[in-house]
């Protein structure tokens, strides 16, 4: 009876420090790709506003801001929002996943794990299904870190962006921009 106890009582524990949902912290979170050009030449971009939740059923969503497209360049942030992204009809990427709790419930503080999660991402109109592998970090009890375990590839056609990627090369005068392009990201939750 004392050993049903003590497990009801852990499991009680574990499932209240899981209560209540994880909020992604923008301050603390990366969404990053690559875009390679002439070939050869890669340039890291990111995007500077992102939001998101896991809740405790397990259910993810998170939102990007197109507008926030970073290159580093100006210009190059004007032509991909409004040439590429056509962030006046499309202003978000959206990204729906369910991850299994139990995965999380047991989880102490300075566990990790690694797991594939199946997502919807919704971009520029389209909607596609990804297989994402991801290392989950259990930092304290109300911290995580979850990141791309590896890159996750994106195809222009996949999101009917070829026309964009294309009209983006001729206005630059670039031989070729590369249709796939890597995206990896770093997200910290808080509850």
């Amino acid at each position: 009876m004392k050993i049903a106890f003590s497990l009801l009582a852990a499991s009680l524990l574990s499932f209240q420090a899981m209560a209540g949902d994880w909020q992604v912290n923008q301050d603390h979170s990366r969404i990053s790709f690559i875009s390679v050009k002439k070939n050869d030449i890669a340039e890291v971009h990111h995007f500077k506003q992102v939001s998101g939740q896991l809740t405790d059923s397990g259910a993810f969503s998170l939102s990007i801001n197109l507008n926030s497209v970073d290159t580093g360049i100006q210009i190059r942030d004007e032509r991909m929002q409004t040439i590429l992204f056509e962030v006046a009809q499309f202003p978000q990427l959206k990204v729906n996943a369910t991850i299994n709790p139990q995965l999380l419930f047991g989880m102490k503080a300075g566990d990790t794990l690694t797991t594939q999660v199946n997502a919807t991402v919704e971009l520029h109109g389209k909607k596609q299904a990804k297989t994402i592998d991801v290392l989950v970090a259990k930092l304290s009890d109300n911290k995580l870190v979850i990141s791309s375990f590896a890159p996750i590839l994106v195809q222009a056609d996949e999101f009917n962006l070829v026309a964009g990627v294309e009209k983006l090369r001729e206005i630059a005068g670039l031989p070729s921009i590369s249709l796939a392009v890597p995206v990896s990201f770093v997200l910290t939750l808080a509850q």
